[in-house]
């Protein structure tokens, strides 16, 4: 729900936004990195924020063949950068609008940085979190004094509470990102960055939610080492700031992914976007494997376990290794936070070897008789099987879905799938199928020859007790529901996979129920995956 006071906030913090600026350029021809460096110089972040070490990663060092070096922001008193802005926000207020008290929507890091600059400074703090929000979340937050109000089921939702909130109440709203303050506070960064080394780097990655980040970073650095190359990082899914600079305007997108929750924002600011364009060389964008990879990376070279948001920069400077080839380079990357639930490493730990392509996802036709499966192996050869499901069903082919470690990447993959081929197999790449990865490994032997009208739809819902419950509410009784599938994986989101069966000329009214959930879904019911092992013939 988008409320009408929302709006006037929003245009109100745009013109305030506007002011700023002019007494902060000067002069129309003054670039925006001169002016918020200058800002940064001044910003106040150390009453709370440590200055973060900047430490060598040698494996990963050794493995790329080029110095890496992480910026510990992991080490910061909430375990994350995000108190530097929210801290030096709340410093530079004046004497009135400490009294009143400050409020913030988020649905984690930020609302512990806003908690906790709001107890130093002895002000009145309200947060407003999702109703999804796991209670590690909210109890951090409660904690460090603040008053916590759960709204709705995502971050739009609090959001928009929270600009009623701050209207009605005469609280200083602390934006997470479109605010020069919080900009500045979060380039002390590159302050620190560059003081930290002889040299300067050849280039620093960033990530990009809603792009506070890379605009203090970018500013500071190109305004003093402008042959720094300042790279963003995004998650292919949640590619906010990426498209907004392919179209040269600032974009709302329909959907984000949810696996980066920390950078899972529709849209950027326009105070972020005008910066970014000025100093931000390029964006990578990056997929769920290689960010689970890239934590797996960061564990073995530092014994942390990072966020996912929070692994973003290694794995987009890793992305940005192979695509260049580049060598004996210093690169920087911005470990941004490590707050993660423990219940995520499991899905963490799963797509890690997919991600640093050491494992394939196949699914292989075998013939159904006996030793089909010893004549199988003997094709994969040496290699080591990581996964083999399989269920007895009539009929003279069998189905398996099969995972095998990769030695060599995905070169080595292609060979063997096309090896497989010319032995009679018929093989199918599963490795970037998310519904192969996320349910059907899990759902292998599940035909029913006899089923009709099945359509399969994935679905995404906020996660909170009782909400299973309510989905199946909200599909209703008129259609059956012939598979189901749901696994949690410790995130804010609960991913359910359903076999609804419906008539082909139910379908446009089933499509219109799924819409008035207000769930994000998708009509998977021509994935191969699903063909291959659950839908009936």
């Amino acid at each position: 729900m988008i409320y009408s006071t929302q709006i006037k906030l929003e245009a109100v913090l745009r013109s305030g936004h506007a002011r700023i600026r002019r007494e902060m350029t000067e002069t129309a021809n003054r670039p925006l990195a001169a002016a918020y460096a200058e800002r940064i110089e001044r910003a106040r972040v150390y009453d709370v924020a440590i200055k973060s070490p900047l430490d060598r990663a040698p494996r990963l060092s050794a493995r790329l063949d080029n110095t890496v070096l992480f910026k510990r922001e992991d080490l910061q008193p909430v375990f994350s950068f995000k108190l530097r802005g929210a801290y030096n926000k709340i410093a530079n207020l004046d004497k009135a609008a400490l009294e009143r008290g400050v409020i913030c929507s988020s649905a984690g890091n930020h609302a512990q940085g806003v908690a906790l600059a709001a107890q130093r400074h002895g002000t009145r703090a309200v947060v407003v979190m999702p109703g999804s929000t796991p209670s590690i979340k909210v109890d951090a937050v409660t904690a460090l004094g603040a008053e916590v109000i759960l709204e709705g089921d995502t971050y739009d939702d609090a959001g928009a509470y929270a600009a009623v909130l701050a209207v009605e109440q005469n609280l200083t709203p602390v934006h997470p990102f479109s605010d020069p303050d919080v900009i500045a506070g979060q380039g002390t960064i590159a302050v620190e960055i560059l003081a930290q080394l002889d040299s300067p780097p050849d280039a620093i990655f960033v990530p990009i939610g809603g792009g506070g980040l890379v605009a203090g970073v970018g500013s500071y650095v190109k305004h003093h080492c402008p042959n720094v190359a300042v790279i963003g990082v995004e998650p292919r899914d949640c590619a906010s700031m990426y498209e907004s600079m392919r179209r040269g305007e600032v974009v709302t997108l329909d959907h984000v992914g949810i696996f980066a929750d920390g950078v899972a924002v529709k849209r950027v600011s326009k105070e972020t976007f005008d910066i970014a364009r000025e100093v931000v060389d390029e964006i990578v964008l990056v997929d769920t494997d290689e960010i689970c990879a890239a934590i797996k990376d960061v564990f073995e070279d530092s014994r942390v376990v990072l966020e996912p948001a929070g692994a973003l920069a290694v794995a987009g400077m890793k992305s940005f290794v192979a695509r260049e080839r580049v060598h004996g380079r210093t690169l920087v990357t911005l470990n941004c936070g490590a707050n993660i639930n423990f219940d995520r490493l499991r899905h963490v730990a799963e797509r890690a070897e997919i991600g640093e392509n050491r494992e394939a996802l196949i699914a292989v036709e075998l013939p159904e008789r006996p030793g089909a499966f010893l004549a199988f192996c003997s094709v994969i050869g040496a290699r080591n099987i990581t996964e083999f499901n399989y269920r007895y069903a009539p009929g003279d082919r069998a189905r398996v879905y099969v995972g095998i470690g990769l030695s060599q990447g995905r070169e080595e993959a292609g060979a063997l799938i096309s090896n497989l081929a010319s032995n009679g197999y018929g093989v199918v790449d599963l490795t970037d199928n998310e519904l192969a990865k996320v349910h059907v490994r899990y759902m292998v032997g599940g035909r029913v020859e006899s089923l009709r009208h099945e359509a399969l739809y994935r679905f995404e819902f906020p996660e909170r007790p009782g909400a299973l419950l309510k989905f199946l509410e909200a599909i209703g009784k008129r259609w059956n529901i012939s598979l189901f599938h749901y696994r949690n994986h410790g995130s804010d989101f609960g991913r359910v996979l359903a076999g609804i069966q419906v008539a082909a000329e139910d379908r446009d009214e089933l499509a219109r129920h799924l819409d008035s959930l207000g769930y994000a879904y998708w009509n998977e019911t021509d994935n191969p995956a699903y063909r291959l092992f659950l839908a009936g013939d």
